[in-house]
């Protein structure tokens, strides 16, 4: 017999059925479950109407609440998950919850259509938020979109109400846990459902022999790019491997010189251990995205899908990470990120082998490194160009230089011509003049929707000039802020 997801559904355990397991949760929940306070407006994660918060138990107990895009989220990789909706706010009395009144009482209330998803971004927030520091608020909504009131009103509320001390949702948490732990499963799960097999392995063998007997199985860890075959092209995904409960692709360690992240660890995961490391990342990593996208979003996802712009990529590149793969009849093996790359969209991944982990170098004595994504919008938006650079200087002359730039070339790409120009030598005018010569023969971008060869070049260039002004004067603020 086949399994089924299982959920906790604002409060209430239930079974999902009588769907594909690749359904996505928004469907499910406006067509199925006729809860229809949850909204669609863009189908892509970019707009929040959709916003609900995840219940899980972490690995000491804990619950764990965390926003996502619902039209990003498969029914399959929620099973064991509690969901929580817009209706699942309100109190056991009918009384509104202290986030919704907020908003009602500071006229942040709009249409109907976005409020529901920004009213759960502000719960998630409010109940996990240290402070109410502006910048973290800011944050917390930039995956919202407001299409009437404007954010003022909105982030006022949300100001009044966050840290949140006393949720009303708390009273009922010890169930909450109860319920959840009653959901884990042993083994390898099954969604099975006419044209689509879903399955969730919960080991690493497991899913090597999975992928072994399955390669051309789709393979799910996020599914914040896989997810839009389904929520925008509405097609049928025959069969999928989610690797999001494989608990070996779910291990971050901190061992001797170096950061291993496992594939399925999040962005949200990997942000405190990366930027305790590289502190430079910090306003980088806000700009992946949106908090909705980064709590389902995962490194290893972003590495498979190798998109010329893909976030993450350059970063790797420029700090020598080193890739872990294996495959059920091979074992393990390892290649440098730069290998793993080969062309537009292809990789060195073999058809039945997995992304396991991603080894990050620590910094090493006296080394620099620094981050920068170029985007029509500041938040939630793809990059036209991104760069990061990882140098050591010695008396004033750069001995060693890794330069890495996304969104020139096919592929996220090392700029070893540009870094040769600039190795041995002051980061004077002259050799930055000499790199820029360089980077323009080394690279040949297109133009696109998001920019035009010509600025993506030039924009590069003044990157390098911004790199050595912030080596040369780094008293000087050259990093602008949107919210300063």
């Amino acid at each position: 017999m086949a399994d089924t997801p299982r959920i906790v559904f604002n409060g209430t355990p239930t079974t999902i059925d009588g769907v594909p397991a690749t359904t996505t949760l928004l469907d499910w929940l406006r067509d199925h479950a006729c809860m229809r306070g949850t909204k669609e407006g863009c189908a892509e994660g970019d707009c929040g109407a959709c916003t609900v918060v995840l219940e899980r138990l972490t690995g000491d107990g804990c619950l764990n609440r965390s926003a996502v895009n619902a039209c990003l989220t498969m029914v399959g990789q929620i099973d064991g998950a509690g969901v929580r909706t817009v209706e699942g706010l309100a109190r056991p009395d009918g009384m509104l919850h202290p986030v919704q009144k907020a908003f009602a009482e500071g006229a942040g209330t709009q249409c109907g259509f976005c409020t529901p998803g920004f009213v759960m971004a502000a719960y998630a927030f409010a109940v996990s938020a240290p402070s109410n520091e502006i910048s973290l608020i800011h944050d917390a909504i930039a995956g919202n979109l407001c299409r009437c009131t404007g954010y003022r009103p909105i982030i006022e509320a949300i100001s009044r109400v966050a840290p949140l001390k006393n949720d009303p949702l708390e009273q009922s948490e010890s169930e909450l846990r109860d319920a959840l732990a009653a959901l884990s499963r042993e083994g390898t799960a099954c969604f099975d459902f006419p044209g689509c097999r879903f399955f969730v392995p919960q080991s690493l063998p497991d899913a090597l022999f999975l992928r072994s007997r399955m390669p051309d199985a789709r393979l799910l860890t996020g599914g914040t790019d896989l997810a839009l075959m389904v929520s925008q092209k509405r097609e049928r995904i025959p069969s999928v491997i989610y690797l999001g409960k494989v608990r070996e692709l779910l291990a971050i360690e901190d061992i001797d010189n170096h950061l291993v992240l496992g594939s399925a660890v999040t962005y949200t995961q990997a942000f405190e251990p990366l930027i305790g490391h590289y502190p430079h990342l910090q306003a980088y990593f806000t700009r992946i995205g949106s908090p909705q996208i980064r709590n389902l979003g995962t490194i290893g996802g972003n590495i498979g899908t190798a998109s010329p712009i893909g976030d993450m990529l350059p970063i790797l590149l420029a700090l020598g990470a080193r890739l872990r793969l294996a495959s059920h009849a091979r074992g393990e093996r390892e290649i440098a990120a730069e290998e793993f790359f080969v062309d537009y969209r292809r990789t060195a991944l073999a058809g039945d082998e997995l992304i396991v982990a991603i080894a990050i170098p620590k910094p090493s004595p006296g080394s620099l490194s620094f981050f920068d994504k170029i985007s029509k919008r500041r938040d939630q938006d793809i990059a036209s160009v991104c760069a990061a650079y990882n140098l050591v200087m010695e008396g004033g002359i750069v001995r060693q230089m890794r330069i890495a730039f996304g969104g020139l070339a096919a592929t996220a790409k090392r700029a070893y011509d540009v870094e040769s120009a600039l190795i041995d030598r002051p980061l004077s005018d002259e050799a930055v003049s000499d790199a820029a010569r360089k980077l323009r023969q080394e690279f040949q971008p297109i133009s696109d929707l998001r920019a035009g060869a010509q600025y993506r070049l030039t924009v590069a260039v003044n990157l390098l000039r911004r790199l050595a002004l912030r080596v040369l004067d780094p008293s000087v603020g050259w990093d602008l802020d949107a919210y300063d």
